[in-house]
């Protein structure tokens, strides 16, 4: 395959700081803007600050190994890799007269284009393309005549997630469903030619016999023999529909330490995390329900009124609306219901910002993360890496409605932890896809 360069954009980095291990034998270039704009992010305590500063760490790593020759990175570059990639660092080129020509503003994303495209005049025989993850700029290098790309190093195939749970499948005789119920919590030991395809530990179906009946269940952590599903109640919540069925019965199971709930606005994602959360607390020291902060029409938090919490309550408020669901379904004035609010006068249940577990250990403790489809596949395992003894993550999100402008269905880190972790004996993910807030809402969630 021919050698080629690219041109890296500042989003890039932030996205994942070390990106540039990742290009093979290929020559990778920095423009001096980037840089530049990196500084601007290296204060602060949001994985963007935490990676602009370890992107720094990295550079000057490489620069101390590679002295003397680091003094002419700009010329020689120094390597990067083991497959002999090379990184460079470009200094000219940030105004080239196509691009000023094109475009009258002074931006920081047409310094970096006119970088990309100096270097692409004076290397003709090789092909330069432009990295980055902002699709309005890699459309303006094209334009531009240039070669521009997603970063697709961690980007994950959606359709083969989804199409593994939750499925409807069939079997030949209804002989496995009548020895399921048979057999109850024994199972029924998995032979090959039983299924239409390899199951994978703790995956979830609807299993329907050609002659009738059907049964929900559920692959033991070994994928050696399947079990029924019955539908249970907790915390005065009932499944509605046979995956939310599935849902509260991997959410009950303690063997379970890494749980993602998936599924479109209404399908109980939520509320069901934390009635099973709820439903186990006395087994627990703390149950934790956090969101990442998403500031809404490009205002941060500072605009609003008020200390730290009060800024982030309107972004709690959701969490909130979830507890007080539980507690209209046990009774406003049982004694259930004012056991949840004695839990949170004493912090036994917690509801904060995602940023306020950065850097904790998190022991015995649930700990639910909302709208995780918001979340870098490094902010997922900076939050995973947190879990201690006896503790359980458990993701929610809906994949089709991501606020980070640099996130899509493919590179969010909802989606890459699915991938990742699909197989492993303490995994287990279930997709919503029947709206049950009403029918208003899962309609509009289809329809429009």
């Amino acid at each position: 395959m021919a050698k080629k360069n690219y041109v890296i954009d500042t989003n890039v980095i932030l996205h994942d700081y070390n990106c540039i291990s990742n290009f093979q034998d290929n020559d990778v270039y920095i423009p001096i803007t980037v840089l530049e704009e990196l500084d601007k992010f290296k204060k602060g305590y949001d994985q963007l600050n935490f990676n602009a500063r370890a992107f720094g760490r990295l550079l000057d790593e490489m620069m101390e190994t590679n002295k003397p020759k680091a003094v002419k990175i700009m010329e020689n570059g120094i390597q990067i890799n083991s497959d002999g990639g090379r990184l460079f660092i470009l200094t000219n080129g940030q105004r080239n007269p196509k691009v000023t020509e094109t475009f009258s503003s002074d931006l920081m994303d047409h310094r970096i284009l006119s970088a990309a495209l100096t270097l692409a005049e004076e290397k003709p025989k090789v092909p330069t393309i432009l990295v980055t993850k902002d699709v309005n700029l890699r459309i303006k290098a094209i334009a531009l005549g240039m070669k521009a790309e997603d970063y697709t190093t961690d980007q994950v195939d959606v359709d083969d997630i989804f199409s593994s749970t939750n499925q409807e499948v069939m079997v030949g005789d209804s002989s496995v469903i009548d020895s399921l119920y048979v057999s109850k919590h024994g199972g029924v030991a998995l032979e090959e030619g039983m299924l239409p395809f390899k199951p994978t530990p703790n995956q979830t179906f609807e299993l329907k016999s050609a002659t009738g009946g059907s049964a929900l269940v559920r692959v033991d952590a070994e994928a050696e023999r399947i079990y029924s599903v019955e539908k249970r109640t907790m915390m005065g919540i009932t499944p509605r529909n046979a995956e939310q069925t599935l849902a509260f019965d991997v959410l009950s199971d303690p063997n379970l330490s890494l749980i993602a709930l998936t599924g479109t606005a209404g399908t109980g994602k939520t509320l069901l995390a934390l009635a099973a959360a709820l439903s186990q607390a006395d087994d627990y020291q703390q149950i934790l329900l956090a969101r990442p902060i998403v500031s809404l029409s490009n205002k941060d938090i500072g605009f609003l009124p008020g200390g730290y919490k009060e800024k982030v309550m309107p972004y709690m408020q959701p969490l909130f609306d979830n507890l007080n669901v539980i507690k209209a379904s046990l009774g406003q004035n049982s004694n259930q219901a004012a056991k949840l609010d004695e839990m949170l006068k004493s912090e036994k249940l917690v509801i904060e910002a995602l940023a306020f577990i950065r850097g904790r250990s998190l022991n015995n403790v649930i700990c639910i993360i909302d709208e995780a489809q918001n979340l870098t596949p490094q902010e997922i395992k900076t939050i995973i890496t947190r879990a201690g003894e006896n503790t359980r993550m458990i993701f929610t999100g809906d994949v089709q409605q991501i606020d980070q402008p640099y996130l899509e269905e493919r590179s969010n880190g909802l989606s890459y932890m699915i991938e990742r972790m699909k197989g492993e004996s303490f995994f287990a993910h279930v997709n919503l896809v029947k709206g049950e807030r009403s029918k208003l809402s899962e309609t509009a969630a289809r329809k429009l």
